[in-house]
């Protein structure tokens, strides 16, 4: 018996796939390459998938004994801003998964923990759980547009590239100011 009972699963959904042609027997293989639209929410606070952007599954589905092996990469657009200077970040992000969809009623079910191993739903499997891992554990926490971006000025905000090499926000101590002119004059 199942350690859980999940929700059904809608077969037509971007992220499930249907297992039906796929042979019960360890080593019977199967490619699917798709692209579906990104859900929502698939990424951290400076850095994201947006919503509906294209992502391209290349994927590989293996009978095991206990389940389904998903393994592949998928591909999409990240954007963001930098963590130092808040420009904008666009790019392409690839990651690997590779997901154990264990069959209703198998011995994993007894061996493993409810969250451990993906379960199968009849032929389905939800693939979002670990596209969802995948891609936000890859993203960085603090994204840079570049590795030696310089960030922004503390002062005034301007980027430091933005900034003459001589740029300063010194100000001098009033009463320290006639002594800032005695160096001066004897230079």
């Amino acid at each position: 018996m199942p350690k859980r009972s999940p929700s059904s699963l809608d077969p037509r959904a971007p992220l499930v796939l249907d297992t039906r042609d796929l042979p019960r027997r360890p080593g019977a293989l199967r490619t699917h390459r798709r692209v579906v639209p990104a859900p929502a929410d698939l990424g951290v606070e400076l850095i994201t998938v947006p919503v509906g952007a294209d992502l391209d599954l290349d994927l590989r589905l293996e009978s095991v004994s206990e389940g389904v092996l998903v393994s592949g990469t998928i591909t999409g657009p990240v954007q963001g801003e930098c963590g130092r200077c808040l420009r904008e970040i666009d790019y392409s992000v690839a990651v690997n998964v590779q997901e154990l969809y264990a069959y209703a009623n198998s011995t994993t079910d007894d061996t493993t923990d409810e969250d451990e191993v993906g379960r199968m739903q009849d032929d389905l499997i939800d693939l979002e759980p670990a596209l969802r891992d995948a891609v936000v554990l890859t993203l960085p926490t603090n994204p840079l547009c570049r590795e030696d971006c310089p960030g922004l000025c503390p002062e005034c905000g301007v980027h430091w590239d933005d900034l003459p090499a001589d740029h300063s926000h010194q100000q001098t101590d009033p009463r320290w100011a006639s002594l800032s002119q005695l160096n001066r004059t004897e230079e």
